[in-house]
């Protein structure tokens, strides 16, 4: 039996390590701070920009009672997370193997 090296939990882990996932996150959670955290007298639009830094994934959430939304946020990060940091590991292994060729 042929077993490989590389596991979900490991291809995850060095997807969402990546530094754009590091720093999408990031960004999220300073918004999402900015929202639980500091009392905004004249209205702020922290709250929409959190669903459109995690749309798609968040928007079918905003329609759902209760605390849902707030999980579609968490959620959207998530799946924004793991997609940028695969692009990131897909782009630098194409261009390690383009400069190997050469």
């Amino acid at each position: 039996m042929n077993t490989s090296s590389r596991t979900l939990p490991k291809a995850l882990r060095r997807y969402l390590m990546s530094p754009v996932a590091v720093g999408y996150l990031a960004v999220v959670v300073w918004v999402g701070t900015d929202v639980l955290l500091v009392d905004h007298v004249d209205g702020s639009l922290a709250a929409v920009l959190l669903f459109v830094l995690t749309a798609p994934v968040s928007l079918p959430f905003s329609a759902l009672p209760g605390a849902l939304p707030c999980a579609g946020v968490v959620v959207g990060a998530f799946v924004q997370a793991l997609a940028l940091g695969a692009a990131h590991h897909w782009v630098r292994t194409r261009r390690a193997r383009r400069i190997t060729r050469a």
